[in-house]
């Protein structure tokens, strides 16, 4: 089969690989219809997220027709489903209090112990995302293996097509646990940084949960523009200073909560995002915390924060006082997808929440490289790119 590959820091190719094969009986072989490049891929493209191994099958937002099934799977030959970027048991310990994306058993055991050694516990296994989630190829390619078939993957009714589906794989869920975990209550301002596809649902979201006003921080025109369609007030970090616009927005009191859909890679130039640049570069940091550490400074005396962006290892300078003395809440960590994609596709069959005003661009899976490349070089433009397997060259859009 033909699926996208990493070889390095910007190097991904489209190869002839194995085709994969049922290994447990639980497991389910899907033939990839619609798969989507994530902003978290793009931490994968610049060499950020260690124990990626050359010839990896990336991708983890992804759906399709089942073709083959184990003995133990609830699949059935022929049907439509979304699979959670997630891989869950289903029975462990956290999966029975829908922690899906803290399951002891996702996790091969002989991955196990490079997540215990830089995080004290392994977590679940991810599709797609280097050797420390469990070494799973990923779903950017014509057919992938699902483990776990029976818990994570959802079926999805005749009649609907991929593009209003699609994204309850990872980022609907994802901005939705982002505006769940900020504990919104009715009349709150809730201020979002970065308009990518997690902080955009995560607008949508804080609207549906009753707050009264959505405040989206980012520095691209155009994903401001959506953010300010659904009814959020913007911030341009390039024209304005963030934490100034944000008093004056709320009378000196800060956001009542605070939403870092940025994560890793912020951008900007700010002191603290220079120095974190610095020792990236110099192999003395990992990650470029600056939205996180502005969230924390921003957000009201008792206000809460949530992360839902993706950090991978340590940071320096976190503001510790800050977060102790005003007393702020802060809840992060993978989506625990399969506990949210239920009541997410009802939404969507009832219209509450739209996911099409998402995609900019249609690639075959053959283009995937340059999709990429373009996903990196121009966000403005590119706010979520699709892929779809055995599409026309010509069709691409």
């Amino acid at each position: 089969m033909r699926a996208l590959t990493w070889h390095g820091k910007h190097d991904v190719r489209v190869d002839t690989v194995d085709d994969p094969e049922i290994l447990n009986p639980r497991d389910a072989i899907i033939k990839i219809t619609s798969t989507a490049i994530c902003g978290s891929d793009l931490h994968l493209y610049d060499g950020y997220i260690p124990t990626m191994k050359a010839g990896d099958i990336l991708g983890h937002e992804f759906m399709g027709e089942v073709v083959e099934t184990g003995a133990k799977s609830t699949l059935k030959k022929g049907q439509r489903v979304v699979v959670p970027f997630t891989i869950a048991c289903g029975s462990c310990f956290h999966c029975t209090k829908h922690q899906y994306s803290a399951c002891d058993n996702g996790l091969p055991a002989e991955n196990q112990d490079i997540a215990q050694t830089i995080y004290g516990q392994p977590m679940s296994g991810l599709f797609g995302y280097s050797h420390m989630t469990g070494g799973y190829a990923g779903g950017q390619a014509e057919y992938v293996r699902v483990p776990f078939s029976d818990v994570g993957p959802i079926v999805i009714p005749d009649g609907i097509e991929d593009d209003k589906v699609l994204f309850l794989s990872d980022v609907l869920p994802t901005g939705w646990m982002a505006a769940e975990n900020a504990q919104i209550e009715p009349g709150d301002t809730v201020a979002v940084w970065g308009c990518g596809p997690v902080g955009l649902f995560a607008v949508q979201s804080a609207f549906l949960m009753g707050a009264e006003r959505v405040i989206a921080i980012d520095h691209f025109p155009h994903r401001l523009e959506l953010a300010r369609k659904f009814g959020a007030e913007i911030v341009n970090f390039e024209e304005t200073k963030t934490y100034d616009a944000l008093m004056e927005m709320t009378g000196g009191i800060g956001p009542d909560a605070c939403i870092d859909s940025v994560g890793l890679e912020a951008h900007g130039f700010f002191a603290d995002n220079i120095l974190d640049q610095i020792k990236v570069s110099t192999f003395l940091g990992t990650d470029r915390a600056h939205s996180i550490r502005q969230a924390i400074l921003a957000c009201r005396k008792g206000g809460r924060v949530s992360m839902p962006a993706v950090y991978g290892g340590f940071v320096d300078k976190f503001p510790l006082g800050a977060f102790m003395e005003k007393g702020l809440t802060l809840k992060t960590g993978q989506t625990h997808v399969q506990h949210y994609m239920p009541a997410l596709l009802n939404a969507i069959m009832e219209e509450k929440i739209d996911t099409t005003f998402l995609i900019s661009h249609r690639m075959p899976l053959e283009r995937a490289a340059e999709g990429y490349k373009m996903f990196h070089d121009q966000q403005n433009e590119t706010t979520k790119i699709v892929l779809k397997p055995g599409m026309d060259l010509a069709r691409a859009a």
